[in-house]
């Protein structure tokens, strides 16, 4: 058995933690955009499967909808604000409803502690969840317009208007649905949460504003996606107004950020409980 000197041994220990210590604070810090990238992608392969047949029952819903609406609605701005209110419900059911249900099950299942260990930034697993979540939205909602406008009679001109409301809307929506699955102490009490969103954006967004008592008006302008419904409302008149447009979607937008950074803060706020 060999014998190791007394004096040579703390100053191999000590050198090593040394060296470890050295290599620790030379390690990099994961930055946030490829962060973000990566879990967006874990999350659109992990969610493909699972999550295409409720986009196809989000998008049946909202056409069955606009069926039923056909028969007391003729035309007019009614119709816009059935077409544009059923297209962005599909982003609702989706973004809002299935996402406050997936951060609710990984609230109650543990699953937090799993990407607490990961070198990520918080912002960017909500980031990363709720871009792939509202990935999802965008066929249904496309193919819910287009038969929307068919159906009532409506020009397809500037249905390209669609591509900054998806996006606008599905983060103003994903970040409210994230943070009532983060803040909800049980996951039913988050489905219960996300189901009722969806309920609110169905009712308030799909029936016109006009024929709503002005209680139910005030509410519906608390709703994150009635700005997304009145952008692409406004698109199907003859002479657009594009101010009005455009104002309705920096609203969305500004709503969608301040929803998200609400949602990272009740991730951070989870996660180290």
């Amino acid at each position: 058995m060999s014998v190791v000197p007394a004096d040579v041994l703390p100053g191999g220990v000590l050198a090593a933690e040394e060296t470890i210590a050295d290599e620790a604070e030379l390690a990099p810090r994961a930055r946030l955009w490829p962060s973000l990238v990566a879990v967006y992608r874990a999350q659109l392969s992990r969610a493909r499967v699972a999550r295409i047949p409720l986009l196809f029952v989000a998008t049946f819903q909202s056409i069955g909808i606009m069926i039923l609406m056909r028969g007391v609605v003729d035309g007019g701005g009614e119709a816009q604000a059935v077409v544009a209110g059923s297209a962005v419900l599909v982003v609702a059911f989706v973004a809002l409803n299935l996402l406050a249900q997936y951060f609710g099950q990984l609230r109650g299942s543990g699953g937090l502690d799993h990407y607490a260990t990961l070198p990520v930034p918080p912002a960017a697993v909500v980031l990363g969840a709720a871009g792939a979540y509202a990935s999802f939205t965008v066929p249904g909602t496309v193919v819910t317009a287009v038969f929307g406008c068919l159906l009532f009679g409506l020009p397809l001109t500037h249905l390209w208007v669609l591509a900054a409301v998806i996006p606008l809307a599905g983060a103003a929506l994903a970040g409210l649905g994230a943070a009532l699955g983060l803040l909800a102490p049980r996951p039913e009490l988050a489905t219960l949460l996300g189901q009722l969103g969806m309920s609110a954006a169905l009712l308030l967004g799909v029936l016109p504003a006009d024929r709503m008592p002005e209680v139910v008006r005030l509410a519906r302008d608390l709703l994150p996606s009635t700005y997304g419904v009145e952008a692409f409302a406004r698109t199907f008149g003859e002479r657009p107004d594009w101010a009005f447009v455009l104002g309705d979607l920096a609203v969305c937008g500004v709503v969608g950020v301040v929803s998200l950074a609400v949602a990272t803060w009740a991730y951070r706020r989870a996660a180290v409980r």
